[in-house]
């Protein structure tokens, strides 16, 4: 059993670590998606404000500047997209992780259960076998005792 506790703490310790894991991946995920939607929103409000710059009349130098960044600003978007499913995807493997590592401790758990319940029943079974064989000396005593007594 000292072994078989051992095992738990271990098993413990690696789920603790890999809820820990998970909580980073998720944070970090939260941030990437939040720094995409801020970049998005940036871009939309950006276009929105140099469309009306642009009803009004504009030079072509400022509209090559306006498509260029435009341009950065699309690249920048697309390279974040790939962060945020690079972190959602670290997430789940986490995720993962963490469910194997639970699995794990649940069924050290289950193997300390079935041994304590196995050693309790060979007690009882001990425990037994001495109550039926006091029993089975009282009564041989109880027979041959009179027996004895009687002279037979």
């Amino acid at each position: 059993m000292p072994a078989l506790n051992t095992l738990l703490e271990r098993a413990a310790s690696e789920r603790d670590q890999a809820l820990a894991a998970l909580r980073q991946a998720d944070d970090l995920a939260g941030r990437q998606q939040a720094q995409h939607a801020q970049l998005a929103a940036y871009r939309v409000e950006y276009q929105q404000r140099w469309a009306s710059q642009f009803r009004q009349g504009g030079a072509i130098e400022i509209m090559h500047c306006y498509q260029s960044f435009m341009q950065r600003l699309d690249e920048a978007l697309a390279q974040q997209q790939r962060q945020v499913e690079m972190a959602a995807g670290a997430a789940q493997q986490a995720r993962e992780t963490l469910l194997a590592r639970e699995t794990r401790v649940a069924s050290v758990r289950k193997l300390i259960e079935r041994r304590t319940a196995e050693h309790q029943h060979a007690i009882d079974r001990r425990e037994q076998r001495q109550t039926d064989e006091s029993a089975q000396q009282a009564s041989w005593r109880a027979r041959h005792g009179n027996a004895l007594s009687t002279g037979h």
